[in-house]
């Protein structure tokens, strides 16, 4: 029987399987952020912080961001570490000179290179062993906070058992369409990673914008199941550590990082080709989830042409106006929950270029990752 069918009839018929994955996709995990509410419990919940950042000649960051984290509006104690890891700019005494005025700022200096652990797991390690509080959040040098109540919100979730909450590392918006393709790609992995654990079913999280319990961090060894990796001091942690039930997300634009973006596709290439390495390393049903709409959205294009061409453009038509329908009205209100609403008009020209992202990205998959964290 299936020997007879048309081969244009198992055309359309896989276009509209794909297609169908992908809405079921943007409706039973991306509609969450879509139409997220934080509720009022989660608003006023506060206890002491530490909050840790790791620096490597990162003196022109630190000047411009460390303020924002320094002047938070946050009622209960809190502290500012700052792991030196080995500069040899003007860091040292650009903390000295802000710890006049902000005694809550700490430093902890590393002197020497850790052996047979890369990137930036030992310098975080060590930030967040020494850190006084049972709670660290974590940003990075090159990041500062939307708002003075971003330590605030980040805080309010820890309540009803939560161990970890994840927050979002946004992007300047600046001129040209590399910003834009970096915002919109930001986005994309925001959404996923936000209607996973809304979903119950948490994997990643954002070193940019991201906070645990100190015990959840010992009870899991720290970094030591991938201390051989470069990165993943975010991702692959929240990977091995997250739980449907210890999992907490704040989408609140008052709760953003922002970071300055790459400005040289080269840059850009390079980061992102770096962050794909790790994710070989997530959890089987995460891989099989993830791959599972990444080829869904790889196919769903050429598959459409064919279809068009072969079969039928008016049915083929339809079925794309269908995913293209349910795609723009998720996508609008999320965009706007993470304050990337400027980008909506271009959401169809982003999704098609996402075709070409994993034609690009997706070999790094099985590359060697590069030693350092820089």
């Amino acid at each position: 029987m299936i020997e007879n069918l048309d081969w244009r009839v198992i055309i359309f018929g896989a276009f509209c399987l794909f297609a169908l994955i992908q809405i079921i996709y943007y409706l039973y995990f991306f509609r969450r952020v879509a139409f997220y509410n934080l509720g009022p419990e989660g608003l006023y919940h506060q206890q002491p912080v530490s909050v840790i950042i790791c620096a490597r000649d990162e003196a022109a960051n630190l000047a411009k961001n460390l303020p924002g984290v320094l002047v938070q509006e946050y009622s209960d104690k809190q502290e500012l570490v700052l792991v030196n890891d080995n500069s040899v700019d003007e860091t040292k005494y650009l903390v000295e000179a802000l710890q006049k005025d902000f005694p809550q700022l700490t430093t902890l200096e590393l002197k020497q290179e850790a052996k047979f652990i890369t990137g930036k797991k030992f310098p975080l390690s060590m930030g967040i062993k020494s850190a006084k509080y049972d709670t660290v959040l974590l940003t990075d040098a090159d990041c500062i906070p939307v708002s003075e109540f971003w330590m605030q919100k980040m805080m309010s979730r820890f309540q009803h058992g939560a161990e970890i909450v994840l927050g979002y590392g946004a992007y300047h918006k600046r001129k040209g369409l590399l910003n834009k393709i970096i915002r919109f790609e930001t986005f994309h992995s925001g959404l996923q990673y936000f209607s996973y654990a809304l979903a119950g079913i948490p994997y990643m999280g954002t070193g940019r914008n991201l906070a645990y319990k100190k015990a959840v961090f010992l009870r899991n060894k720290g970094f030591s199941a991938h201390n051989h990796l470069p990165g993943g001091d975010d991702d692959l942690f929240i990977n091995a550590a997250a739980t449907a039930t210890n999992t907490e997300v704040v989408i609140d634009k008052d709760a953003f990082t922002l970071s300055e973006p790459k400005t040289t596709w080269s840059e850009w290439m390079k980061q992102k080709k770096r962050h794909f390495t790790t994710s070989k390393y997530y959890k089987g049903k995460h891989k099989f989830l993830l791959g599972l709409y990444a080829f869904s959205h790889f196919m769903f294009y050429p598959l459409c042409i064919a279809a068009a061409i072969f079969y039928s453009w008016p049915l083929a038509l339809g079925v794309f106006a269908l995913r293209l329908i349910v795609q723009g009205i998720i996508l609008y209100k999320a965009m706007e929950k993470l304050n990337e609403a400027d980008l909506w008009k271009w959401f169809w020209a982003f999704d098609i270029l996402m075709f070409v992202y994993y034609f690009i990205f997706t070999p790094a998959l099985w590359k060697k990752p590069q030693a350092n964290w820089k």
